[in-house]
């Protein structure tokens, strides 16, 4: 049986990582048995993050090099759409995963609001006396890497207008259907919806988290995801 493993699950979601819950989705759409082990620790993992996919023959590392693998064993996770919908879906996907993704992070590592609750979520197995000197230069390093990236130089102003352009973006094509290309999700809809729900789930009420909460479409197209690809 393949397994599937991931980080744990937190703040009501089947994982904490967006990554990790499309990986299950594209494991539940392909139909094939599987089964979820839980890690903390990605360190010896390839890449070193989570999630990877055991199969009989080696490890699958990444939630797209998972979706590759179950591609080339039969799984169409776009049937019935057209190349240039197909085309579509890639950056919508790349929209989530590279744009929306380190605004999330942020949202998590750098609020001083949210990170107390994060370090004590993630980090539960480091023993206590040391989980703040630890976990605190594992944030600094994060926070190092969203600065390289970008994201974490802009105001809070430009952070909210830029996220805004793709939620409004998702919004437009999410009104008049069900999933972003129609009445089935897709790939673009493994990767958007597990977003907006991380984002939706932050701990504390931050302005991003209340941004999605409150917004009747797309917090309906979180919840419809989760009814119709139900993960237990």
């Amino acid at each position: 049986m393949l397994t599937l493993m991931m980080f744990p699950k937190a703040f009501g979601l089947y994982s904490a990582s967006p990554f990790c819950v499309k990986a299950a989705y594209l494991m539940q759409l392909a139909g094939q048995p599987w089964r979820r082990q839980d890690l903390n620790d990605p360190r010896q993992m390839p890449h070193r993050k989570l999630p990877v996919l055991r199969t009989p023959e080696r490890l699958v590392p990444d939630s797209e090099g998972i979706r590759a693998w179950l591609e080339a064993q039969g799984a169409d996770f776009d049937r019935g759409l057209s190349d240039a919908q197909r085309a579509h879906a890639c950056a919508l996907v790349h929209m989530a995963e590279d744009h929306l993704y380190p605004f999330l992070v942020l949202d998590r590592w750098e609020n001083d609001a949210v990170w107390p609750v994060i370090r004590e979520t993630f980090f539960a197995d480091i023993p206590r006396l040391l989980r703040k000197p630890v976990t605190n230069r594992i944030r600094a390093q994060v926070l190092r890497g969203l600065d390289f990236q970008g994201a974490a130089r802009f105001s809070d102003v430009e952070r909210r207008d830029r996220v805004e352009r793709s939620l409004e973006a998702l919004t437009a094509l999410l009104w008049q259907k069900p999933f972003l290309f129609g009445e089935y999700p897709t790939t673009a809809d493994l990767s958007v919806a597990p977003m907006l729900a991380a984002m939706r789930a932050t701990p504390v009420a931050t302005p991003l988290q209340r941004r999605i909460a409150g917004d009747r479409v797309l917090s309906d197209y979180i919840d419809r995801m989760d009814a119709t690809l139900p993960l237990t």
